[in-house]
């Protein structure tokens, strides 16, 4: 007896069986059947289902002798299923990876409920991925598992079949089947949560829910939309045969007319001349199924009553009008937006004809929330060590954090404009932008944001997908603006000179943003792990993914819960995106916390014990703490040849490499993360990548471009450091020592 019975019924997807059931057959979780009904599907569908059965003995083939529709197909697939577990699956869509292993855990944990609800997430035609809205529901509220009067709200997610797993037993019991018709899953989903005895969820995309450019059943114009009519019939047949479910009557009423406003508010599903029968019948079942109890929204109330009235001539009327509100909200938007930004360039322009302020600074950073970054260890360094300038930080929104003291600037603002135009220090890490006019006595000064492994600037050039449009033209105009660039190490002044060429000087001073990792202590170290919620003696990993421009659409390649799972209860993944990713990167629960809205990359450091990264220029920074890293290269090939890079970084790691899941997770179980070879190569790492972070970078900048310090700046020696205490108990407690650091301006090379 399998643990799952998944059942594809399968009709006319020939282009998309492939992926669907090779979705189910590569799980990680082998103990399955997978029973593909093909409901006399007049393309290649049944043959290619037979090819899959014929090489994997997992695979039932059911055939039908006609066409049933897919209510049938599913009771065709029912009937042959021996598993603990039912799983439905549509043969257009496809299983995520892992899935059914993450499903087994949960069903294992909640002690085997009835009804198991996980997410989804549509994927578009385009490559778009995006995630069910209501997922929050999903996350754990409480003992688990439930009944569904605990949680009433899981009657608001998407009223389909395949979004659970369903214990065969309870199903079998009830004897519950899906009906005919384009909304089989509306009696056949009510009924079943609402009979449920236990119920569990499960937060996590399981299943990815494909949206096709042409469309599907649900998505195409015909009268067989009034099917929806004859399954709520059936829907609150059930409830009347089943006096105990009374009370979820008010409820199912009101998801019945949201059902129906939905349905009839599409331009996509009824054909123009049925939409008046279509609200007359809804006026009629309004009246059948009436049952008060549960609240309406004001704005909803106006839809309710057209619905109960049948006013359709009054809803066409209404839904024009919104629409020409609408449309003329936009073309006002636009206009005054014109407007706006020509008055904007006025005053900046303006501005530019007053005296440049001397002790005015501004900074800003892209890819980090708020305040961070280069720039913003400078920003603190100004205020330290030249309280006279006056700091001001460029933040978008609200929640962005902003230290006191230091002056918010919105972008696009007339007091941004004037910062710009009058500050006497302008200080960035990817630039201002081409609208700034770099004027006689500002000093521009650009970080960059980190020490390049991948191509950048003009090197790009040859790298289409990485460089996209960038113009090399406009990418000069900027640089002749800067006056410094900040340099970390050899090999970063080496790149920058050669990609950014310029008149500008190069300040080979360190990083400032790692300044922090010299000057934290214990208790910096134990704070950060407690605002995160990490338990005393964890082992946390910080997980820190580059971007990938060969790929249109970003996704992780590493199960992080199951490298969790297979790590043991003492560790946990914190799990940080990129700042191109766009959200979150993986669903957190558990023992993977998602940190990707955290609004300090180096604070996540100094909570961490190691550090996973594929090509992310975090490892330099990170090489700073000692402690080990790991590089998952699973696709350096590809990365390479779609980016450059300046080095191979397999050969010249700052610990071990792995270039799989299952060789990552070893790593890890053998200690390797930690041994001896380990430590040499971050040794050399160090030596190589970060011979001026001793804590002291940003206020050697300071001296030298605001101060006005010359001569050679010291530096306190690599091996004279003393890193950041390690916060695991497994790993070497090191107090932090306090080492003096003289006072003065490491080397300026000057561009010729």
């Amino acid at each position: 007896m399998p643990r799952f019975s998944v059942i594809v019924p399968v009709y006319k997807v020939q282009a998309y069986l492939h992926e669907c059931l090779e979705s189910v057959l590569t799980q990680s979780y082998p103990d399955l059947e997978l029973i593909a009904v093909d409901d006399c599907s007049p393309d290649a569908c049944g043959t290619i289902i037979d090819e899959f059965a014929a090489r994997d003995p997992r695979v039932h083939p059911v055939h039908l002798t006609q066409n049933q529709g897919l209510g049938p197909a599913r009771n065709a697939g029912m009937a042959e299923a021996s598993g603990d577990y039912l799983i439905f699956l549509d043969s257009d869509d496809s299983l995520t990876p892992d899935s059914l292993r993450a499903i087994a855990d949960r069903l294992k944990e909640t002690g085997e409920p009835d009804v198991l609800v996980h997410d989804h997430a549509r994927t578009y035609w385009t490559g778009e991925t995006v995630r069910d809205q209501p997922a929050g529901r999903l996350t754990e509220e409480g003992p688990a598992p439930f009944r569904l009067a605990d949680r009433p709200s899981l009657l608001r997610l998407l009223m389909v079949a395949w979004n659970k797993a369903y214990r065969r037993e309870f199903v079998e019991q009830e004897g519950f089947a899906f009906p005919e018709g384009y909304y089989e899953d509306t009696p056949w989903t009510y009924p079943v949560l609402m009979t449920a005895r236990s119920i569990a969820t499960l937060d996590r995309v399981c299943v990815h829910y494909r949206q096709r450019r042409g469309g599907g059943i649900l998505g195409s114009v015909s009268p067989r939309h009034f099917d929806i009519f004859e399954q709520y019939d059936r829907v609150f047949a059930y409830v009347d045969a089943h006096p105990e479910l009374a009370r979820w009557r008010p409820l199912l009423f009101r998801r019945m007319v949201d059902h129906l406003l939905v349905v009839f508010a599409r331009r996509d599903r009824l054909p123009r001349r049925s939409r008046a029968a279509f609200l007359r019948r809804a006026r009629t079942y309004y009246r059948r199924y009436h049952s008060p109890g549960v609240p309406v929204p004001a704005r909803t109330r106006v839809h309710y009553t057209l619905v109960r009235l049948g006013l359709h001539r009054v809803y066409h009327a209404l839904q024009l009008t919104a629409a020409l509100v609408r449309r003329t909200a936009k073309v006002t938007g636009r206009l005054l937006k014109r407007l706006r930004a020509g008055a904007l360039r006025l005053h900046y322009r303006l501005q530019r004809c007053l005296p440049v302020r001397a002790n005015r600074a501004v900074f800003a950073a892209h890819g980090v929330r708020g305040h961070g970054c280069h720039p913003g260890a400078l920003e603190e360094a100004f205020r330290a060590h030249a309280p006279h300038i006056r700091t001001s930080w460029i933040a978008g929104a609200e929640q962005d954090t902003v230290p006191d003291g230091t002056r918010r600037l919105r972008p696009g603002t007339a007091a941004y404009w004037t910062a710009l135009a009058r500050s006497k220090y302008l200080v960035h890490n990817t630039g201002f932008g081409h609208r700034l006019v770099k004027r006689p006595g500002q000093v521009l000064l650009r970080t960059q944001q980190g020490t390049p492994l991948k191509h950048m600037g003009l090197d790009l050039r040859e790298r289409p997908a990485a460089g996209g449009d960038m113009d090399a033209d406009e990418l000069l105009d900027d640089v002749d603006k800067w006056d410094y660039v900040l340099s970390g190490n050899r090999h970063s002044t080496l790149v920058w000179e050669r990609v950014y060429p310029g008149r500008y000087t190069t300040l080979e001073y360190g990083g400032p943003r790692n300044d922090v990792f010299q000057q934290a202590t214990s208790a910096d170290v134990t704070r950060v792990r407690e605002q995160l919620g990490i338990s005393e003696g964890a082992v946390v990993i910080l997980y820190a993914p580059t971007h990938r421009d060969y790929r249109r659409t970003q996704h992780v390649t590493l199960d992080l819960h199951r490298v969790a799972r297979r790590l043991g209860p003492r560790y946990v993944v914190l799990a940080r995106a990129h700042h191109r990713h766009g959200g979150p990167l993986v669903a957190g629960a558990g023992r993977v916390i998602d940190v990707t809205g955290h609004p300090s990359v180096e604070s996540l450091c100094l909570a961490s014990d190691a550090l996973i990264t594929d090509y992310s220029s975090i490892m330099f920074d990170y090489a700073n703490l000692d402690r080990p890293i790991v590089i998952h290269a699973d696709d350096w090939e590809a990365y390479g040849a779609a980016r450059g890079t300046y080095f191979d970084l397999r050969s010249s790691p700052p610990g071990a490499v792995s270039r799989g899941e299952d060789e990552l997770i070893d790593i890890f179980a053998t200690g390797h993360w930690r041994g001896s070879r380990s430590a040499q190569l971050r040794a050399a790492f160090r030596e190589r990548f970060c011979p001026y972070d001793d804590g002291r970078a940003a206020e050697r900048v300071v001296r030298h471009v605001v101060l006005g310090e010359s001569g050679k700046p010291s530096v306190v020696p690599l091996d004279k450091r003393h890193p950041a205490p390690s916060p695991a108990a497994s790993l070497t407690h090191l107090p932090l020592a306090t080492v003096p650091h003289p006072a003065g301006p490491v080397t300026v090379t000057e561009r010729r």
